[in-house]
């Protein structure tokens, strides 16, 4: 290779460097929020009267924002036109109602006097947590036997669309099991079994690197047994219905008693009159032979 070659290659590679990532020893300071929180990326420094702050959004390096001081002129791209403040003494940028669609990369690039510096900010913007739900596992009620059904309660805690997040149980103050959605929007679940006597707390927690959403078990609530009603109900059931049987049993008896009484009156009503017709037949014979 020709040596005179070799400088233009380093030029050529710094300056490539340069355009990819602001300038070589750069540092990434991350700055994170909530959508629709109020987010400030800090230039750090005083702004001169003619300097010139530019900042750039995304891989692409799209101009957001342009604060041409010689000019006394700030340009605002549409992108986040009426959602942004731009403060006049330093150049940082603020975020009035951040949105998930501002994560990203911004560069920051402060030309002052001949002099340029460089500033970097990975922006991560998260939806908001929704409150994790605890439901019992009727499957696991229905297919297990008697024994295991009474001694053992199946839950199933479950957050939908969500990412970015990590779903846990809890045991008092120790991690039991967790499981993490990725950069996808996704729904998670994440089962327990425990005693139905069991006095231990637990509670499911959903959290990101800056917030989190929290539910407590109440074994007490959930935990009922698998049966469709409450144990101390079933001797109530049991009770009203000898009393429901009992019941129907004297009403039939009375009731076939009252029929059987109408016939007997009714067969000895109808032999009554047989005997009187017969006793007059029997007179009027007598007075046709005299």
């Amino acid at each position: 290779m020709n040596s005179s070659m070799f400088p233009s290659l380093v030029f050529l590679n710094l300056s490539l460097l340069i355009f990819t990532n602001g300038v070589f020893g750069v540092e990434t300071e991350d700055v994170w929020g909530m959508e629709g929180d109020p987010v400030t990326l800090h230039t750090g420094v005083e702004k001169q009267k003619d300097d010139l702050i530019v900042w750039y959004y995304g891989p692409e390096k799209t101009l957001d924002v342009q604060i041409n001081g010689k000019a006394s002129k700030t340009i605002i791209a549409d992108r986040v036109v009426g959602r942004v403040q731009v403060d006049s003494q330093t150049g940082s940028l603020t975020f009035t109602n951040i949105r998930t669609t501002d994560s990203g990369l911004y560069n920051l690039k402060i030309s002052s006097n001949n002099r340029v510096s460089y500033k970097r900010f990975s922006v991560s913007v998260y939806d908001l947590l929704p409150v994790p739900v605890i439901i019992r596992d009727t499957s696991q009620c229905s297919s297990s036997s008697g024994s295991s059904s009474v001694s053992k309660c199946s839950l199933l805690c479950s957050v939908l669309n969500v990412n970015h997040v990590t779903l846990s149980w809890y045991k008092g103050n120790s991690v039991i099991s967790n499981i993490s959605a990725s950069d996808l929007s996704i729904s998670l679940s994440l089962p327990l079994e425990v005693e139905h006597q069991d006095k231990n707390t637990y509670s499911c927690v959903l959290n990101n690197n800056i917030s989190n959403q929290t539910t407590h078990l109440d074994i007490s609530q959930l935990c009922q047994p698998c049966a469709d009603c409450p144990v101390f109900l079933i001797p109530v059931l049991l009770s009203v219905v000898i009393v429901l049987v009992i019941g129907a049993v004297i009403y039939f008896r009375t009731k076939r008693g009252g029929y059987q009484k109408a016939n007997l009156m009714q067969f000895g009503y109808t032999e009554t009159i047989t005997e009187a017709l017969t006793v007059k037949e029997s007179k009027h014979k007598i007075q046709q032979q005299v």
